[in-house]
């Protein structure tokens, strides 16, 4: 008889230099009379009973029609009697719940089933499908994760995230529950960075009244309002190291103690989180417990820039304009068909700092400037225009915002030998943005840069925006904007 391991670790994942390799945990159930009924299972819940929506249907009288579940959590295997008529026995221990070590025998009703668990080592091949679920992409890399993704999905495996700011980290949380037999639970989303460190156990593990100054009355926290589903604690590195062996009690013992409260209550929910931060480094500094990191750290994705999947643009794009509100007309109907190839091609050659998240504002901005029904390079944003290929981030930075409205700005932006001007100091008083404090800065730059053209062209606008290598219509429209009246403008006989 084959031997098993009395302990079989979670499902995980390796990155070798082969590719990635995954390491399931299957559930087995052999039937004890007849050991050629076999069932196999690597998802999260395994129920038995006589009714035909069970994963194992048992043709039993003396079986209830719900009678037992068995489920996976990290340590192991869990098998949970439903209040079954009969009861549900382990080695002939009547049990309502109970861990399950392998080559031991489940009794419900007359059937007998004996119960072991392997691990399965399966080699990642790309899916061949260019989606899954919420994520978009034909990218190799992205394909991969599909793959992964949909293995996982159905487990009760916990799931870090790790990928730059912007490149769809929610989205995969998204697509994860979505696949899951979680599905019908809340995915609750919670951001380690944008709570005050003080507030941060109470909205996670809720609090009783009284429990401090302003403590109302009692309070659920996300944990239980999750249970049953999944958890996403999103810029996870940002978790204050005081309240992380909290969080390593709660994801080893299933339960939580609201703030103020003496009594544990159990949750069942799956953890996916996400970090833009290197936790082995975190780790290293002592900013992250190393016990946390190891518990969460079961299945790790790690998500492509899109400056490493360039090739997914033109997907993302009409993706994008298939689905954005700021895309429909009055009536519905798309107001823009399309990316000509000159503005797809701009695209592909700008590294994308901001990566998924900047490339929606990217395609928004240019719906709001094109006047025709399909969008050109023109109507870009200049940085973005200007992008060559392979540039990378630190290069092409300076030209998106190296101007500004100080005197001579302008000459060092025509001279690459001189050193990107400083912006205003208003621009970064306390309290400035940086997006008003960009928006602001490249508004300055666009009004000069037209009107230094309009002087040297001494108002023809056809030859100013022929110089800037821009669309006439394009060049009108700054000048609109900016309230700029062009001297020669009457004259410009071949503007009209």
């Amino acid at each position: 008889m084959k031997k098993f391991p009395d302990f079989i670790p979670p499902t995980k994942v390796d990155y070798l230099d082969r590719g990635a390799t995954l390491h399931l945990r299957r559930c087995l159930l052999t039937a004890v009379d007849d050991p050629r009924q076999e069932w196999s299972f690597d998802k999260e819940e395994i129920r038995i009973g006589s009714m035909d929506d069970n994963d194992i249907v048992l043709r039993d009288d003396t079986v209830s029609r719900y009678h037992c579940r068995i489920v996976q959590d990290d340590t192991g295997y869990v098998l949970m009697d439903q209040r079954s008529t009969n009861g549900t026995f382990v080695n002939k221990v009547r049990v309502r719940e109970a861990f399950l070590k392998p080559g031991c025998t489940i009794s419900v009703g007359q059937s007998q089933l004996r119960f072991n668990a392997r691990e399965e080592e399966v080699q990642i091949v790309p899916s061949r499908a260019d989606r899954c679920g919420h994520l978009i992409g034909g990218n190799a890399r992205m394909r991969e994760i599909y793959s992964i993704i949909e293995k996982i999905a159905p487990t009760a495996t916990t799931v870090v995230i790790d990928g730059e700011t912007g490149t769809g980290k929610e989205v995969v949380a998204q697509t994860i529950h979505s696949l899951s037999p979680r599905q019908k639970g809340e995915l609750v989303v919670f951001d380690c960075g944008a709570v005050p460190p003080n507030l941060i156990e109470s909205e996670l593990f809720g609090h009783e009244k009284g429990s401090f100054t302003g403590a109302m009355m009692s309070r659920q926290g996300l944990f239980e309002l999750a249970d049953g589903g999944t958890l996403f604690l999103d810029e996870l590195g940002e978790l204050p190291i005081d309240l992380q062996p909290k969080l390593l009690r709660v994801l080893e013992q299933r339960e939580v103690r609201r703030v103020g409260g003496a009594k544990p209550i159990k949750v069942d929910v799956r953890i996916v989180a996400a970090t833009n931060r290197n936790l082995e480094d975190e780790v290293r500094a002592g900013r992250f417990r190393q016990d946390l990191f190891y518990r969460l750290s079961v299945v790790r994705l790690n998500l492509p820039s899109l400056r490493e999947r360039t090739d997914d643009i033109p997907l993302l794009v009409s993706h994008f304009l298939a689905n954005g509100n700021y895309n429909k007309g009055p009536n519905g109907v798309p107001k823009i068909r399309g990316f000509e190839r000159d503005a797809l091609l701009a695209l592909q050659n700008y590294p994308w700092p901001g990566n998924v998240r900047e490339l929606v504002n990217v395609v928004e901005r240019a719906i709001s400037f094109c006047d025709g029904d399909t969008v050109h390079a023109h109507d870009l944003p200049d940085y973005i225009r200007s992008a060559k290929p392979n540039a990378r981030p630190e290069s092409v930075r300076p030209k998106s915002h190296g101007v500004s409205a100080q005197p001579g700005a302008l000459a060092s932006m025509m001279n690459p030998g001189e050193p990107a001007p400083k912006p205003p100091d208003e621009l970064l008083a306390e309290g400035v943005t940086f997006k008003d404090a960009k928006e602001r800065w490249i508004a300055s730059f666009e009004r000069d840069y037209v009107n230094s053209l309009l002087r040297r062209h001494n108002g023809n606008i056809s030859h100013s925006a022929r110089d800037a290598d821009i669309d006439r219509k394009y060049f009108r429209k700054l000048m609109r904007k900016y309230d700029i009246e062009a001297a020669g403008a009457a004259g410009d006989d071949d503007d009209e």
